[in-house]
């Protein structure tokens, strides 16, 4: 009877064991493949690198120290999330750096162009007797749609 209960410990165990180095292995670059992770890889450094993970576990480290161990050994780019630090900051800060610099290039675009309209708006009537009220439909007439803003504060003002 007590075989059987260490049978089955042994196997949860196995089974804990089991698990946790798959979850390691999903998180671990294969070095030689490089888009694949070593759980997925059949290569023989990803064979040995999941026996190493899995000896690891079983002498009772944790995943912390397996990954410290991992990038102390073969560098920080084993890792496919590699650690925040002033080494990877352009890893992590390039990608919204460049949305960011695209986003406001677009937004000062968009309303220097709105602005270039505006002006030749102005100036195609300047200069000719118009009333307040003839002014702004003939230069809702002239400008885009997306340009008119009929529904300002000072357009409100005026109803």
């Amino acid at each position: 009877m007590e075989d059987q209960a260490t049978s089955v410990e042994d196997r949860v165990r196995a089974a804990q064991v089991e698990a946790r180095a798959r979850h390691i292995s999903h998180n671990v670059r294969c070095l030689e493949c490089g888009h694949q992770s070593i759980e997925e890889s059949a290569a023989d450094i990803a064979v040995r690198l999941r026996k190493v993970i899995r000896d690891d576990i079983r002498a009772g480290r944790s995943d912390k120290e397996i990954y410290d161990r991992l990038t102390t050994e073969y560098g920080e780019t084993i890792l496919y999330s590699p650690a925040f630090d002033a080494q990877t900051a352009v890893l992590w800060l390039g990608p919204v750096a460049v949305i960011g610099a695209i986003a406001g290039a677009t937004f000062y675009r968009g309303r220097a162009k709105q602005r270039d309209v505006g002006r030749m708006a102005d100036a195609l009537f300047h200069g000719i007797p118009l009333t307040p009220s003839e002014h702004r439909m003939l230069k809702s007439l002239v400008l885009p749609p997306s340009q008119r803003r009929a529904w300002t504060w000072p357009s409100l003002w005026k109803l």
